[in-house]
């Protein structure tokens, strides 16, 4: 068979009349020639309904019908992010043949694709799962799923790493799963530096840990307002200036939606200095709080027995 004849048959494919459930199985059984123009590769951390979403997409499907078709029965009803689609072993492994991606590559793309288990003793089922604030995922930087995607949408979710936050590439970041749209961040070139930065903290075998708790800290800051107060409120603005849409999302305030984005590069410097603390026995709090202002381009840290930095220096030294 021709290249001119798999390109011929791929489109024909592509555009059925009316979409069924016999069409669809009929569809992904097709040669392998025939479905490899359709490949869909994964985004990093993609959610396992995003990326189905995406491949229902390319084919021109709805996602019970994709599934259907790759012998899938789905249960339940849900919507992104708030749920997740979780497969069973034999479902994973249908899913692996029908993208023809083999089955580990597509399990350390999606996090939560969870393919252990015995293939021969579960059937092929899919059921969708509500999920708690903290485990949704967001949306992925538009241009790099429309790149994996081959322009067919800009449209992916993803359970995003904590260093992951912005794109570096392509300047986008979603810090909340309440946003539908990315935050452009091009204007506040600190957020890009911040996230190089980052990359190297991941190399402190401390980094986790010191990661959780600046976060902590730094969130209480802004929550309280204090120390960066003007900073943050500047880098705000800043932010809503170039993206109308947070000023307009109904649920939240673009305070609340921005935060984690607005004090990444606080975060991360404070992440990086306390990691590497516990080498540094011979200082004072008073001196650490000297080090962290000056590592935040701050004059002071103010002595304030119930801030939450000084109470967990207080706390680690003793």
């Amino acid at each position: 068979m021709t290249q001119t004849d798999v390109t011929a048959r791929a489109r024909t494919a592509s555009v059925p009349a009316q979409p069924s459930v016999v069409t669809a199985r009929a569809w992904l059984q097709a040669p392998p020639a025939a479905s490899g123009v359709l490949r869909v590769r994964p985004l990093p951390s993609e959610a396992t309904a995003s990326y189905v979403q995406r491949l229902a997409t390319a084919y021109r499907l709805t996602l019970p019908q994709l599934l259907d078709g790759a012998g899938i029965t789905l249960t339940g009803h849900g919507t992104l992010p708030t749920a997740e689609l979780h497969l069973s072993p034999a479902a994973c492994h249908n899913l692996a043949a029908m993208t023809r991606i083999p089955l580990p590559h597509l399990a350390r793309a999606l996090p939560r694709l969870a393919p252990n288990g015995d293939v021969r003793r579960t059937a092929a089922a899919a059921r969708w799962k509500r999920l708690e604030a903290a485990q949704q995922p967001v949306r992925a930087c538009t241009l790099c799923t429309r790149h994996r995607n081959h322009n067919a949408t800009d449209t992916a979710w993803v359970h995003r790493p904590r260093h992951r936050l912005v794109c570096s590439r392509h300047h986008q970041a979603t810090p909340d799963p309440r946003l539908t749209s990315p935050i452009y961040t091009g204007a506040v070139p600190e957020l890009a530096a911040a996230s190089y930065a980052h990359q190297r903290l991941l190399r402190h075998p401390r980094a986790a840990t010191a990661w959780t708790t600046a976060r902590a800290i730094t969130t209480r800051w802004y929550d309280h307002q204090q120390h960066c107060t003007h900073r943050w409120h500047t880098r705000l603005t800043q932010l809503c200036a170039t993206n109308p849409h947070l000023t307009t999302t109904s649920s939240a305030s673009p305070a609340l939606l921005a935060r984690d984005l607005v004090t990444y590069p606080e975060t991360v410097a404070l992440a990086r200095t306390l990691a590497v603390l516990p080498h540094q026995p011979h200082r004072t709090t008073d001196d650490v709080l000297s080090l962290i202002a000056h590592r935040l381009a701050l004059p002071r840290l103010d002595s304030n027995t119930n801030d939450p930095l000084r109470a967990f220096l207080t706390h680690t030294r003793h």
